[in-house]
């Protein structure tokens, strides 16, 4: 039981990642695929955390009263480093393309892409 509770995470993780994967295949809207590419970055970053976490552990930080550090008592803080700067990274990635979806609704006046797959023909 334990060890089903304990991969839980991953398995709804998975699906997140499933919900964002089949809405950038899917959706015909380009809105609705950005919003899709951001729910599969979020499962991407979840999972990463989750790989992180070590059930009683604290972040690595030395402390006075600690005579002999053990590295099991610490998290690894690399995961939660890269998936800060992925944060950052779909921020930006997100910022830039709600402005080049304005760019191309200004020009085309719709942002499905099948009529607009037909007016580039």
């Amino acid at each position: 039981m334990n060890t089903l509770w304990s991969s839980m995470d991953y398995f709804l993780t998975s699906i997140l990642f499933l919900v964002g994967l089949y809405g950038i295949l899917i959706r015909p809207h380009l809105v609705r695929k950005l919003m899709a590419m951001n729910i599969l970055q979020v499962a991407v970053i979840v999972f990463f955390i989750t790989l992180g976490y070590k059930d009683g552990a604290t972040p690595p930080i030395e402390r006075a009263y600690d005579e002999s550090p053990v590295a099991r008592d610490y998290i690894n803080p690399l995961p939660h480093t890269l998936m800060l700067t992925a944060i950052v990274v779909s921020v930006s990635t997100t910022g830039v393309a709600l402005s080049l979806l304005v760019r191309i609704y200004r020009r085309f006046g719709t942002l499905d892409e099948n009529q607009l797959l037909k007016k580039l023909k």
